[in-house]
């Protein structure tokens, strides 16, 4: 009996984050950051429909298709999603700081998209910017600049 329950443990410990991981693409991974923060309002709206095609083909090289394609996987991971570590777990593992930056410079850029910045959105990208090992000033500097 004890060791059944040893084996069910262990089978446990070796679950989602781990393999799952090892199964999501990087550009996967990246646009459900991205998808985080467009959900974040409950509010899809179009210009961020839009801007988020456009992030995705420019950022990684993609036809429109391709685009839509890993769009629509990364919905669906992100609404059955229960936090953000998987995903930033494999940015963290493939992409310097100054990449990483950038990622955060996209979620500000997808934010802003529909004119408008939610409160939720603002702190969506401070809480994966944090998992993303950005340090506070570096946070600060991916933050858009005020238009004069």
């Amino acid at each position: 009996m004890f060791t059944k329950l040893t084996d069910f443990f262990q089978t446990l410990s070796q679950t989602a984050p781990e393999r799952n991981s090892d199964k999501i693409s990087l550009e996967i991974a990246c646009t459900v950051l991205l998808c985080e923060v467009m959900r974040a309002d409950g509010n899809l709206a179009e210009e961020e429909q839009q801007e988020l095609i456009q992030l995705i083909t420019s950022q990684f090289n993609l036809s429109i298709s391709d685009a839509q394609n890993i769009i629509t996987q990364s919905i669906k991971l992100s609404e059955n999603a229960t936090d953000f570590y998987q995903f930033t777990t494999k940015v963290n593992e493939h992409y310097t700081i100054e990449e990483r930056m950038k990622i955060v410079e996209l979620l500000w850029q997808l934010a802003y998209a529909d004119g408008e910045l939610a409160s939720i959105e603002k702190h969506i990208i401070r809480k994966i910017a944090d998992l993303l090992h950005l340090r506070h000033s570096e946070y600060i500097q991916t933050k858009p600049k005020p238009q004069r």
